[in-house]
């Protein structure tokens, strides 16, 4: 069993930066995509970047050329860097890892990113 570990949430100003970063618990697994996702209350979880197959990059409309995902070399920690953020950016943010071979999706607990004006 694998878990995904999240930190870097908090409170910053509009136009600052934060650095979400994701860990699997364990290296024994390998992942076919990594990514992050945010969600407000009373709406869908939303995809904010993923890094897919054969490193292929995702962002949504939104956040292009604000945020930056990356990877570390053993592809089981993912990050989110995030620069000029907007009070719309606020929202609670998931890791998420596609497990190779079973398709499995799993989940980190959320990080808590609130974004004042």
């Amino acid at each position: 069993q694998v878990e995904l570990v999240e930190s870097g949430g908090g409170l910053v100003q509009a136009g600052g930066s934060l650095r979400l970063s994701c860990t699997a618990s364990s290296n024994r697994f390998a992942f076919n995509a990594m990514g992050w996702y945010r969600q407000v209350p009373g709406k869908q979880r939303e995809l904010v970047a993923l890094i897919g197959a054969g490193h292929r990059l995702n962002y949504a409309d939104a956040v292009k050329e604000r945020f930056t995902i990356s990877t570390n070399k053993a592809r089981n920690a993912v990050y989110l860097q995030m620069n000029s953020l907007k009070s719309e950016d606020t929202a609670v943010y998931f890791c998420n890892a596609v497990v190779a071979g079973s398709g499995v999706y799993i989940w980190g607990q959320g990080t808590q990113v609130t974004v004042s004006s």
